[in-house]
């Protein structure tokens, strides 16, 4: 009895610790997904070895592999890796929840004003077009290496662009998977390390059972009843799964799902956007800026729950499974398959509707193409290039 009391206080004091340790970062980790990896590096690893150097990038590694928020995806492993699931829940929390709070109190003060006509809006519409673009250049550059991924990206690119419905995204997904199969199955991929994580396989499996039955069900669902809150449910955790390569590339498939449907404006939609530049923590806690503004701070929490539940379940799946996914020739071909066609379909989005709503005039492809080489060439940090297309947006209209 003596025993499990202590048990049960030792693992109570480490949640409060991871607790304690994941809100500070939630508070101070501006920068994106790399300069979140470097803080986490910094403070679990560097400062209090909860993790060894190799064991956090073979961590780093899985959550690159999937879909989802990575660097959130991280924090979750470490909780895990620190106190069981209970920890990963914890470590989520304390990270998201700061940035989740902010959105969504920025959203419901925003819903009082009339921000339809503000040149600075037009302004964050140009500054998406750019840090966009700059995304799908180096996801490209990384996922889709030679002609067969040219390809698969290009197919998913026409098919999504020309059919546009609530299955093709997950129809050009599975299709991708099959190709890449076929293609890459013989690949090989070197790596002997060895990663252990408190989650038993069963656990995993359900998780990853519920990963794919709710992607799969919930567009079914959505047609059967047209129920709103089922379909902002789906359209959140479709995207959530879609996700490759870091918060900014959720940026087109979010805008795709709810600004042509007339859920929320244009205008509303890039406010947010630029709001999400300037607070700490993942990006993909945008999501709660738009749940807030289609449904008040009931729909912020939603919204949030949605996006991140897929990136939860997929980490939790795949943590016992890790080692042997990663000597599958055939499982790493399909994902190889799969995220050339997330290229595609961030392309087709990015075509329609970001580019086809901001640059409207060669002043506008001029700006973009500044606040492009900003970014990408000069290396400044995301913040500043919203406040400069804010700032210029606005002066462009007063002109």
């Amino acid at each position: 009895m003596n025993q499990n009391l202590k048990r049960e206080k030792g693992l109570l004091a480490t949640l409060l610790e991871v607790l304690m340790v994941s809100t500070r970062l939630g508070f101070t980790s501006f920068g994106g997904p790399v300069a979140h990896l470097g803080y986490f590096h910094d403070e679990y690893i560097r400062r209090r070895k909860w993790m060894d150097e190799k064991s956090y990038a073979d961590l780093v590694a899985l959550c690159q592999f999937l879909p989802g928020p990575a660097s959130s995806q991280v924090g979750i492993g470490i909780g895990v890796m620190r106190a069981g699931v209970l920890g990963g829940i914890v470590s989520f929390l304390g990270f998201t929840l700061p940035s989740v709070f902010a959105l969504i109190i920025f959203a419901l003060i925003l819903k009082g004003f009339n921000i339809g006509s503000a040149g600075w809006i037009h302004g964050l519409k140009i500054v998406a077009v750019a840090v966009v673009a700059h995304a799908i250049v180096g996801m490209a550059q990384k996922l889709t290496p030679d002609l067969k991924r040219k390809a698969i990206a290009l197919l998913a690119l026409v098919v999504t662009l020309l059919w546009q419905t609530s299955f093709t995204q997950i129809g050009i997904i599975l299709l991708s998977a099959c190709i890449g199969f076929i293609l890459y199955k013989f690949q090989k991929e070197e790596t002997d390390s060895r990663v252990h994580f408190p989650i038993s396989r069963t656990f995993a499996t359900v998780c990853l059972v519920l990963f794919f039955g709710l992607l799969i069900l919930l567009p079914l669902v959505r047609e059967l009843t047209n129920y709103h809150w089922i379909a902002m449910f789906d359209s959140f955790y479709r995207s959530g799964s879609l996700v490759f390569g870091g918060g900014h590339v959720v940026l087109p498939l979010l805008e795709r799902e709810f600004v042509p449907t007339g859920w929320l404006s244009e205008e509303a939609f890039l406010a947010g956007y630029g709001a999400a530049q300037a607070v700490p923590g993942p990006l993909f806690t945008f999501a709660a800026y738009l749940g807030a503004v289609m449904n008040g701070w009931v729909g912020g929490i939603v919204a949030t729950v949605a996006i991140f539940l897929p990136a939860f379940l997929l980490i939790l799946g795949t943590l016992p499974f890790w080692d042997s996914l990663r000597q599958s020739p055939k499982v790493k071909g399909a994902l190889m398959g799969v995220n050339a066609a997330v290229v595609g379909i961030l392309i087709s989005a990015f075509y329609q509707p970001i580019w086809t709503s901001s640059i409207l005039t060669p002043i506008d492809f001029a700006f973009a193409a500044i606040l492009f080489s900003m970014l990408v060439y000069w290396k400044l940090p995301p913040w500043i290039i919203v406040i400069t297309g804010a700032v210029g947006g606005a002066l462009l209209s007063i002109g």
